[in-house]
């Protein structure tokens, strides 16, 4: 009896981690693919209730809807002609590092995104576009 209960443990156990690191992948892509197209509103979603934002070197904590606001603005005077990640440290299952390169028609933007895993749900907590 034991070793039935053991078997679908381990069974349980192995379906459940491969499908939570899919969605932290999924995750991650679809912030990459926001900040890509230049879609605040989809970044947006990603954010914590409150988010520490250098947009250029205006920094600040934000709100989310504040955020997503300054982000509008600046996307609207930034169209991207492309990002590519450059850096990504994802050792820590909680919290993740990535740095990014956004393309503008006025020069390059290295992007920092920092990000929590909470419950099921990756979280944006930290985000900078700086001009390099």
């Amino acid at each position: 009896m034991t070793s039935i209960v053991s078997l679908i443990v381990s069974i349980f156990l192995f379906i459940q981690f491969p499908e939570m690191e899919f969605e932290n992948v999924d995750s991650i892509e679809t912030i990459i693919s926001a900040i890509d197209s230049g879609s605040s509103s989809d970044l947006a979603k990603y954010f914590d209730s409150s988010i520490s934002l250098n947009v250029n070197g205006q920094q600040g904590d934000y709100s989310k809807n504040q955020a997503e606001v300054v982000l509008k603005d600046f996307f609207k005077k930034n169209p991207s002609m492309g990002f590519s990640l450059v850096f990504r440290s994802e050792n820590n299952p909680i919290l993740s590092s990535y740095i990014g390169d956004y393309q503008t028609g006025q020069g390059m933007f290295k992007v920092f995104i920092k990000v929590s895993q909470q419950a099921s749900e990756i979280k944006i907590y930290s985000l900078e576009f700086v001009k390099g």
